[in-house]
């Protein structure tokens, strides 16, 4: 099932429910997690995404999982991608009759 809404943008969720919701910083979160304030501004401004380095470091400092992260980080990209690549330009490589499907 397609959905027509776009995910929302890990960084926004990173901002509302995680930095704002605790009275917490950019700053204060950034120096926290080990990494520059501008990488982390460029997150939860939606300029950047979540790599999976940040993920754990993420699940760490909030107890939750780096996969919540990457799967949130995963959705948003593939939602895109899904919109942005032309099926129809694409040539098969499956047998024909074949019910094979890949992983």
């Amino acid at each position: 099932m397609k959905r027509n809404l776009a995910p929302v943008h890990p960084g926004e969720i990173l901002r509302e429910e995680y930095i704002q919701e605790r009275g917490l910083t950019i700053t204060e979160v950034a120096k926290g997690l080990g990494i520059a304030r501008a990488n982390l501004s460029a997150i939860v401004n939606e300029r950047a995404g979540i790599s999976p380095e940040l993920a754990v470091k993420l699940s760490e400092a909030f107890g939750n999982t780096a996969q919540f992260w990457v799967n949130l980080q995963k959705n948003y990209e593939l939602w895109y991608a899904e919109r942005k690549v032309n099926r129809a330009a694409i040539q098969h490589f499956i047998p024909r009759g074949s019910n094979l499907q890949s992983a």
